[in-house]
This record gives C-alpha cells, sequence and structure tokens, in this order.
C-alpha cells in the first residue's frame, strides 16, 4: 500500500490555471486550419497532410500515458515548467521541418509535451470543496476549451500573413515565455503520495480495473471527441473546395465557436447539481442536432454567406455539446480518487485522444471518397454509438456526482 504523504495544496487562481492549460493544448490545434497549406509546402495531397493532426493527437495521448501521472508524484510546478520550456523546442522543430515525414515526426514529440495540459488540470479541484468540484473544473474548462479553439483563429490568421512556419515560431515563443510567468504566478504544488513511477504506472490499470465509471467516462468521452475531431480536420478542406476560402476563414470558425466555450462553467454548475449523467444526456442531443444542422446546411440551395452563416451556427452548437460532455465527464471521474487525480486524468484522456486521432484519421479517410456526406455520416454515426452505450450502462450514482474515496481504499479494492 502507498504511504500518503499529501499536504494543503497551496491557493492558486482557477484563471491561471485556465490559462495555463490554454497555452498547453492550443499546440495541439495550431496545424488544423494549416494542412493545406501544408501540402502546398511538400507537394503532398490533402489526405497525407492530415496525418500531421493525426500525429499530434497519437503524441498528446502517449504524453498522457507517460507524463501526466508524474502530476501526483512530483512537485507539480517545476514539472510544468520544464514541459512547457521542452514543447518550446518542439514547436521550433515544427516549424524547421525541411521533409513532410519531418514534420508529422515533429507534430508528435509536440503533442507528446503538450500533455502539460493536463498536469495542470487536475489542481482545480483540489482548490476548493467538493461541492464546488464542477464549478472549480468549468472554470479552468473554459480557458482550456478557449486555447483549443482560437489557437485555429490565431494560426489561420499569422499564416495568411506570415506563411505557417511563422505560426510555430510564434507559439514557441509563448510557451518558453511562460515558464518564468509560471515560477512567478504559481505556489510550490508538492505531491500528494509517495509512490514510485513504476507503480503509479502499474496502479493505471488498477484504476481501469475497479472504477467502472472510469470505463464509462472513457468510452463515452472518446467516442463524442472522434466525432467533434471529424468536422475540425476536414472544415479547412470544405472551405477550400466548396467555396474558395483560405486558412484565415478556417481559424475564424475557432473564433466563432469560442462562444460555445462560455457554456463550460454552466456545465460545471449543471453537474454539481443536476448530475453528469444528465449534462451528457443533454450534451449527446445536442451534438448530433449539431452535426445535422452542418450536413443539411450543405446540401441546401443558398448563397455563399449564408453556408457560411449556417456553418457559424453549426459550430456553436458543435462546441457546446462538445464542452457540456468533457466538464461532465471529468466532474465524475475526478470524484473517485481523490488522491490519484492525476492518473485518473492520465486514462481518461489517453483513451479521449485516441479517439480523437481514430476520429481524425477516420474522416481524412471519409473526405477522400465521400466529401462532406461522408464526414457528417461518419460524426453521427460515432455520437450514435456513444449514445448507445451511455444509455445501456446503469447509473450507479444516482443524479449525483460520484462519493469521494482515499487512494488506499480503491488501490485495496484490487
Amino acid at each position: 500500500m502507498e504511504e500518503s504523504t499529501a499536504k494543503p495544496t497551496p491557493r492558486a487562481p482557477l484563471p491561471f490555471l485556465g490559462l495555463a492549460c490554454a497555452v498547453g493544448v492550443s499546440t495541439m490545434y495550431y496545424n488544423q486550419p494549416l494542412l493545406l497549406e501544408m501540402a502546398h509546402t511538400y507537394g503532398t495531397t490533402a489526405g497525407k497532410a492530415g496525418f500531421v493532426a493525426v500525429a499530434t493527437q497519437v503524441g498528446y495521448a502517449f504524453g498522457m500515458l507517460l507524463f501526466v501521472p508524474l502530476g501526483d508524484l512530483l512537485e507539480r510546478r517545476a514539472l510544468m515548467m520544464r514541459m512547457y520550456g521542452a514543447v518550446a523546442l518542439a514547436l521550433l522543430l515544427v516549424a524547421i521541418a525541411p521533409t513532410l515525414s519531418f514534420l508529422i515526426v515533429a507534430s508528435a514529440l509536440a503533442g507528446l509535451l503538450a500533455s502539460v495540459t493536463h498536469v495542470a488540470l487536475p489542481i482545480a479541484p483540489d482548490l476548493v470543496p467538493n461541492e464546488q468540484r464542477g464549478r472549480a473544473i468549468g472554470t479552468v474548462m473554459t480557458g482550456l476549451l478557449l486555447g483549443i479553439l482560437l489557437a485555429r483563429t490565431f494560426s489561420g490568421w499569422v499564416s495568411r500573413i506570415h506563411g505557417w512556419r511563422y505560426v510555430f515560431v510564434v507559439a514557441a515563443v509563448l510557451n518558453a515565455a511562460f515558464v518564468p510567468l509560471l515560477w512567478k504566478v504559481m505556489p510550490k504544488l508538492p505531491p500528494k503520495q509517495s509512490l514510485r513511477y513504476a507503480d503509479a504506472i502499474r496502479s493505471l490499470w488498477t484504476l481501469v480495473r475497479t472504477e467502472p465509471l472510469l470505463r464509462e467516462s472513457c468510452v463515452t468521452g472518446a467516442v463524442v471527441f472522434a466525432s467533434f475531431s471529424c468536422f475540425w480536420t476536414t472544415l479547412a478542406f470544405l472551405l477550400d473546395s466548396h467555396y474558395g476560402l483560405g486558412p484565415g476563414v478556417a481559424g475564424t470558425f475557432g473564433l466563432v465557436g469560442a462562444a460555445g466555450a462560455l457554456v463550460a462553467p454552466v456545465a460545471g454548475r449543471l453537474s454539481d447539481h443536476r448530475g453528469s449523467r444528465w449534462v451528457i444526456s443533454f450534451a449527446m442531443v445536442t451534438l448530433a442536432a449539431s452535426y445535422l444542422l452542418l450536413w443539411l446546411e450543405e446540401r441546401a440551395n443558398a448563397s455563399v454567406m449564408m453556408h457560411i452563416v449556417a456553418l457559424a451556427v453549426g459550430v456553436i452548437v458543435l462546441d457546446v455539446g462538445a464542452q457540456m460532455m468533457q466538464v461532465a465527464n471529468q466532474t465524475r471521474i475526478f470524484g473517485l480518487v481523490p488522491g490519484a487525480r492525476s492518473r485518473l486524468n492520465t486514462v481518461y484522456m489517453t483513451v479521449y485522444f485516441c479517439g480523437a486521432a481514430v476520429g481524425s484519421a477516420l474522416s481524412t479517410i471519409a473526405w477522400t471518397h465521400w466529401r462532406w456526406n461522408g464526414v457528417c455520416g461518419l460524426a453521427l454515426g460515432l455520437i450514435a454509438v456513444a449514445a448507445l452505450w451511455h444509455m445501456t450502462r446503469p447509473s450507479r450514482l444516482g443524479p449525483q456526482i460520484a462519493q469521494e474515496r482515499s487512494p488506499e481504499d480503491a488501490l485495496m479494492e484490487a
């Protein structure tokens, strides 16, 4: 049995944690509006360039598996500083990539290190009473989600002015600047437990095996995020082939979708008061409605401007559904074993981003063979699978969030 050495977590501002998450996670999404430009640079097809996004997401998933458990074992401020510095170096490699193969490898490395986002996120519920856990996660998730969405806007417009490589140079500078900012703003965050890294990695399987709600959340989150990735991976292809619009416009849709990020605190409060299962059910209906809108608007006989407006509305609805799903899932998993929140997040987010990688790969194939009809049909099918899984899982929690247990209790059950 591991020996707990937990101390009260020092206070740190939740909005700053949100900023930390935004800076880290944005690394994942700079490339999505730029895939066509990258294809032109290397003289390849859009389908092959799409695997730059896939590689980034695969790297992110492995980073969460390898690095995020360290959040339970090491002093977290120093860990975050080292990882942000390493992300900056990886982004410079992306910027100078001489070949597509080099770019794919460098993108995977950047994704691997960008998992620092999920070292920061589990700190949020440590800063508030248990009954406010959803609110705290919603606040920090607002920053994370804005990072996801605004990264696309930033990269789309910067590339329009200076080219896609310059995007990653600026991103490297931003990540490097965040290192001293962490030192100044964040307190020291000592580890909660005395545990060897090998034991922590082995305990991931123990958590999966002994926590059915964690398994349920992993599958639901991964399949839903796969559907979400279908849209963002292929949006630039749609805008270019149907309307002749470039990466700047594709990036602007991230700015439109940022309006949906404002729902995260609301989703957190609803999870606290109405229960996570209710929020997840509502999110699935919202996601399905968004893809129906995105599909039908493309088939309508309307002006280009009306198509763009309808796309913008669909993006907002899509992001509202995805963000409600994510906040509700993380609210309930963080209530399972408080002393192992980084490892719970490791399991959940590793599976979650494996779903994103699968969604990006499948949507690239769907676009190649069936264009927008294939992408929307694929996304709706994934949502249907997630809904079926959700409806057939017995509710063990009733209307409220999970009951917390000590890490010793959970691991003893193994």
